[in-house]
């Protein structure tokens, strides 16, 4: 019996990248939040609700229109730490990022970041997810 997967770790980012766009994956629904290197700052945006090519394409627009220099994407776990289904949808997302885009990658452990939402009482859960990764992405920056 092999070991739980660990949470991946932070990347060192480069200090070029300033203005991020985080997503939290959903096989129906992608919660999105900008981010800022300079204040530490996040900010829900309008959820994407499409699916397959259909969601890249409100996802290319959303990059012309905020220009990151890097994406975040939210990769849940089980509490313990193991993967499950969604770990690795969220990562093939990223992967799909990655390759279709051609920008700088960050995957950040959400475990929570639903529920902490919803506890909030956010009225946008899925954005208001994509911002709590944000945050917990810009607070690991030095």
């Amino acid at each position: 019996m092999s070991a739980p997967a660990a949470a991946p770790t932070t990347l060192e980012v480069p200090v070029h990248c300033q203005m991020f766009l985080a997503f939290d994956y959903g096989t129906k629904r992608t919660g999105v939040a900008t981010g800022n290197r300079i204040t530490r700052s996040a900010t829900p945006q309008t959820t994407i609700n499409a699916e397959g090519d259909a969601r890249f394409a409100l996802i290319a627009q959303r990059l012309k229109e905020w220009q990151p220099d890097a994406l975040v994407v939210g990769v849940p776990y089980h509490p313990d730490g193991a993967a499950h289904e969604n770990t690795a949808r969220a990562l093939k997302f990223a992967r799909q990022l990655r390759g279709r885009h051609g920008l700088p990658v960050f995957e950040v452990d959400e475990r929570y970041s639903t529920t902490e939402a919803h506890s909030l009482g956010a009225k946008d859960a899925d954005a208001a997810s994509a911002c709590i990764i944000m945050e917990q992405f810009l607070r690991s920056l030095p």
